[in-house]
């Protein structure tokens, strides 16, 4: 009885991880392309364009979404929009 329950254990185990490492998967992560692609547009006329792609990139990747243009449209994407740096002003460009 001892040796069927830790078996049964065993397979719940195996099986419960790698259905959470299938759902990990299937989650809708922007492609790193995408996301370089859009911060490009997004940071064209930026006075310190490197920083500007750094930010809009961990941004974008946490958002999966980037406003058009090269300024404004925040309204697009609340939490781009909404997202703070220590200071408490807007980390996104």
């Amino acid at each position: 009885m001892k040796l069927a329950f830790a078996a049964l254990l065993l397979v719940s185990l195996v099986l419960g991880s790698s259905l959470h490492a299938m759902a990990n998967d299937l989650s809708p992560q922007p492609a790193p392309n995408s996301c370089d692609a859009k911060c490009g547009v997004r940071c064209q006329n930026a006075g310190v364009k490197d920083r500007c792609l750094k930010y809009c990139g961990l941004c974008c990747q946490k958002c999966q979404c980037v406003p058009s243009g090269t300024y404004g449209n925040k309204s697009e994407c609340p939490c781009y929009r909404d997202m703070k740096n220590s200071k408490g002003t807007a980390k996104c460009p």
